[in-house]
């Protein structure tokens, strides 16, 4: 029978104390005050008396659970909707489900690049695995996310022993396109631009900007009861190849120290950590994702180092913006994938001056970095929560031991308290067994491990489970466990922040070229309009999108040639987020480019390949050509997920502007002049494949550790012009095209 918890939890209000909503645990009533039988004991006791600290609540409630109902709770991994929201990347996903498409009692073979398992029914995994944790991909309406969220509280409210269900999600309030483990949602909760986009606001117009959409986001997520965000990066980029650079708040430290400081509070609710009316979140990638080698993801084999080449990066460039986070009491931290090179790095220093021992071990297992400097010297008192597929894809560093092995090492010798990747509870138990059951009798572990540090134990399960819990009961998911799933579309629908987030587009754009051309007055002069991609089709459907939008300040024309005005807009796109390229992420705006394959060891080679990271990149040059054989003028936009080569575009157009997956009817009002640009640039645009360029060594001539803004002084004085600069592009004006640069009007 389909639960409509929506329709039929009941509310309880205590005076000066949490309002308690519950469908199936029973109420109790004591002292002229309303509690909820959390644990079955049908009493007022510690776990169920709201009066006590969430810290009490969860140590407590930690000494009556069985080790099997903990180790469900160590585990996270993707879970799906059902139906009404298929997931696309489930193959043979048969389901049931009520009216609302939200209950899904299959079983399912899961295939993801982070591993593969067959997965029960929902209510299997939360009344027998005991799975409290999972990962939320879809792009739901707020109403079906509500009711979704309330069902999973709903069987888990049968249990014996009631623990909520807690969904995380990557961040949804930015624009972009959906890409599974990238960009999984957008659109519904109000939507700003990409977070670089968000940057180059906050450089032109101030903090409020961030303030804004970090309000926004717990409004809506709170209001639909999603109360764990992923969210966000203050990795310092400082490859430019790097994949995940469209998340990052850019290349400058301090910019990332002070969102982080603004954001952080406003989402959890306060300075001190999480609230009842706040979000969870997860800061990452600690200790810092940007000095990828070469520019590689550490999601594949190649890119699993980061190398620290230049002396003091560690401290100076990648690790403020994670210290920020924990004084402004971030309520997680997720390591990356990556492990550091201490072969290709110079020597590093923790937070205390001292030299940091580069053990060889993926971060999440790499106790030095997470026990000893981020808890020991940085403070961080919430939980760890590992990147997806570390124990069975991304194992970086333990391929030496088994997946019982690495989850103890994980947990109990490094610190980790919750793994992202697959419900490994059978593992989990078999780590716990281990400890007592004499297996390291007849199996021998190799060298330099012991049974203590590869298997779990109470004390360490224990540990894990009481930082989890803690943070729901301080979130008041035990008590107020249910949302009004039709409050919460009114609650977004209805939210003031939409128009915040238009503007906030409108302030993401950042002008770099302009000869007079913008503001453009388009009286008397024809336009043609055209968009640009790497997909041909998505091109076409762009194009029409955006003369759609033109028309109504230009008069078109389908023909070039025939044109005074062309608005070009190009989204180039590169490699594959999941997927080793042949060569270094291509940069470069080309189409049909040869360049050098690379061996395994991240060093270019003879054989080559070809790159296209745009369709109709000749085209774009035959555009411009006809128009300024006119005396026209030739106007274009380039969208910038990745720190691109704009040559064969700059070079061609009289005006030139940058976005972050920014609208393009705000990138249209900056062109029209309805708003004078303000965006700066968070981000340098390298020069050109000579600045990036990788030796027979595998070194690249500008380090891969330092920000864009710094490398010049580590770059070849052959490089270098009349003003010392080597890395950034200079465009035909002679503007460099670095950090914080930006024109108006």
């Amino acid at each position: 029978m389909a639960i409509k918890a929506s329709d039929n939890f009941k509310v309880y209000h205590n005076p000066n104390g949490p309002k308690i909503s519950t469908l199936n645990r029973p109420i109790i009533e004591a002292d002229g005050l309303y509690f909820k039988d959390i644990d079955g004991t049908g009493t007022v006791s510690p776990v169920n008396d709201w009066r006590l600290s969430p810290a009490e609540r969860a140590a407590a409630y930690v000494k009556l659970m069985t080790v099997d109902e903990k180790i469900g709770q160590l585990f996270i991994s993707d879970w799906r909707m059902g139906p009404k929201y298929p997931s696309a990347r489930l193959k043979g996903h048969v389901a049931v489900a009520d009216e609302s498409g939200c209950v899904d009692e299959a079983e399912v073979n899961q295939k993801t690049i982070f591993g593969e398992q067959k997965l029960p029914g929902t209510t299997t995994l939360i009344k027998e695995w005991f799975a409290r944790h999972t990962i939320l991909r879809e792009n739901a309406q707020p109403d079906d996310l509500a009711d979704y969220l309330n069902q999973l509280q709903a069987i888990a409210e049968e249990c014996e022993r009631f623990v909520p269900v807690q969904a995380a999600s990557n961040s949804r309030n930015e624009n972009g396109e959906i890409v599974f483990g990238m960009n999984d949602a957008g659109g519904v909760f109000p939507t700003w631009p990409g977070t670089l986009g968000i940057a180059a606001a906050v450089k032109g117009s101030g903090i409020e900007v961030a303030d804004k959409w970090a309000e926004a986001t717990r409004e809506s997520w709170e209001a639909c009861n999603l109360r764990k965000g992923y969210m966000y990066m203050v990795d310092c980029m400082s490859d430019p190849r790097w994949q995940r650079s469209y998340g990052t708040f850019g290349e400058d430290p301090a910019l990332i120290c002070e969102i982080a400081e603004h954001i952080i509070p406003r989402i959890q609710g306060s300075e001190n950590g999480v609230t009842q009316s706040g979000v969870a979140v997860t800061t990452k990638h600690f200790p810092g994702g940007g000095p990828r080698e070469n520019g590689f993801d550490p999601h594949y084999a190649a890119g699993q180092w980061n190398v620290y080449a230049t002396p003091g990066s560690l401290q100076k460039y990648h690790m403020p913006g994670f210290k920020s986070a924990v004084a402004k009491n971030t309520s997680s931290i997720m390591p990356y994938y990556s492990k550091p090179a201490a072969a290709k790095s110079s020597v590093q220093q923790d937070c205390q001056g001292n030299d940091v021992r580069f053990d060889p071990y993926g971060f999440a297992y790499n106790r030095v970095f997470i026990h000893d400097i981020l808890r020991g010297q940085m403070g961080f008192k919430g939980y760890i929560n590992s990147d997806t597929g570390i124990v069975h894809n991304m194992k970086w560093g333990v391929e030496m031991l088994d997946e019982p092995e690495r989850i103890g090492f994980a947990v109990r010798n490094s610190g980790v308290d919750v793994i992202s990747g697959l419900y490994d509870n059978a593992y989990g138990r078999e780590s716990y067994d281990r400890a007592t059951n004499g297996y390291y009798e007849t199996h021998q572990l190799p060298e330099g491990f012991t049974p203590d540090m590869v298997t779990l134990n109470d004390e360490a399960i224990d540990r894990a489970v009481t930082r989890t819990l803690t943070e729901m009961f301080t979130l008041g998911m035990f008590e107020d466990t249910y949302r009004d799933a039709k409050a919460a579309k009114e609650t977004v629908k209805g939210s003031k922040y939409w128009a915040d987030a238009e503007l906030a587009h409108r302030q993401s754009v950042v002008l770099l070229k302009n000869d007079g051309t913008l503001p453009l007055n388009a009286a008397g002069k024809k336009v043609y309009v055209e968009a640009f991609k790497k997909d041909p089709k998505q091109g076409e459907l762009a194009t029409a999108a955006l003369r759609e939008m033109v028309a109504q300040d230009a008069t078109l024309v389908d023909d070039y040639n025939e044109a005074d005005v062309a608005i070009l807009f190009v989204n180039p796109s590169s490699g594959d987020y999941f997927t080793a390229t042949a060569g270094y992420l291509e940069l470069d705006i080309c189409e049909g480019k040869e360049v050098p394959n690379v061996d395994d060891n991240c060093r270019p080679m003879k054989e080559t390949h070809l790159e296209t990271t745009l369709t109709g990149v000749q085209k774009i040059a035959d555009i411009a050509a006809a128009i300024h054989a006119k005396g026209g003028k030739v106007i274009s936009n380039i969208n910038f997920p990745l720190a691109w080569l704009v040559g064969n575009v700059e070079r061609n157009v009289d005006a030139l502007l940058a976005g972050f997956e920014t609208y393009p009817a705000a990138t249209l009002d900056v062109i029209f002049g309805r708003y004078n640009p303000t965006g700066k640039l968070p981000i340098t645009l390298p020069k050109g494949d000579e600045v990036l360029a990788v030796n027979e060594n595998g070194v690249c001539i500008s380090p891969n550790d330092v920000p864009g803004f710094d490398k010049d002084q580590y770059m070849p004085e052959s490089l270098k012009d009349e003003n010392g600069k080597a890395y950034a592009y200079r465009d035909a004006n002679g503007n460099y095209y670095e950090l914080n640069f930006g024109l108006s009007f």
